[in-house]
């Protein structure tokens, strides 16, 4: 029996985690820490009442998994990255969301990838079907549209790509810039002494 990795990891987290509610907003938060989120949005997001994202908000927040800041009348809620589980946690929800496969089908074939970012709703840690990755670096097309299609397959999410050089980037960074965005990959910059 073949067994999906994001699959496993997402009924691993709902057998750990009863609330489906509070497994969403655990994917939500702990996807992109960078982000954070109003319980209005959330509610919104989720099609759930305010009271009920409240009441899973609080208890996440009482095990110290998130931490929360006033903006003006509203509280946002974010991961608390000095949380002890903090980087097993972010690991487990790339996995669900298929992150993982994504990043190391990509460094394996697609040529001199020097970034991969996440744009958009996942980056945003919102699960909307449809991932927008930005790719710099010189891409094997060929490799990325077979690339996608079998990743989409895998994943169950469609992916949209925009490709890039490096000079191409840095004449669009001020456009790419506004929109919500996650670094997934960065090639690693040696310094070789004399």
């Amino acid at each position: 029996m073949f067994l999906n990795l994001e699959q496993y990891t997402h009924d691993m987290l709902s057998g750990l985690i009863t609330s489906k509610i509070r497994i969403r907003i655990l994917m939500r938060l702990f996807l992109n820490p960078k982000q954070s989120a109003y319980l209005r949005e959330l509610a919104d997001e989720f099609k759930a009442s305010p009271g009920h994202i409240k009441g899973e908000l609080e208890q996440l927040k009482a095990a110290n998994l998130l931490t929360s800041h006033k903006s003006g009348r509203q509280v946002l809620f974010s991961a608390n990255t000095g949380h002890p589980v903090f980087n097993e946690l972010h690991s487990m929800v790339k996995k669900a969301l298929g992150m993982d496969h994504i990043l190391e089908s990509m460094l394996r074939r697609l040529g001199n990838l020097e970034r991969a970012i996440l744009l958009d709703d996942y980056a945003e840690g919102k699960d909307t079907g449809i991932i927008d990755l930005l790719l710099i670096g010189d891409i094997d097309q060929e490799n990325l549209r077979d690339l996608t299609a079998k990743t989409e397959r895998y994943i169950e999410r469609k992916i949209r790509t925009l490709t890039l050089t490096n000079e191409e980037y840095t004449q669009l960074k001020a456009n790419l810039q506004q929109r919500p965005q996650f670094v997934l990959w960065q090639q690693q910059l040696t310094i070789q002494g004399n």
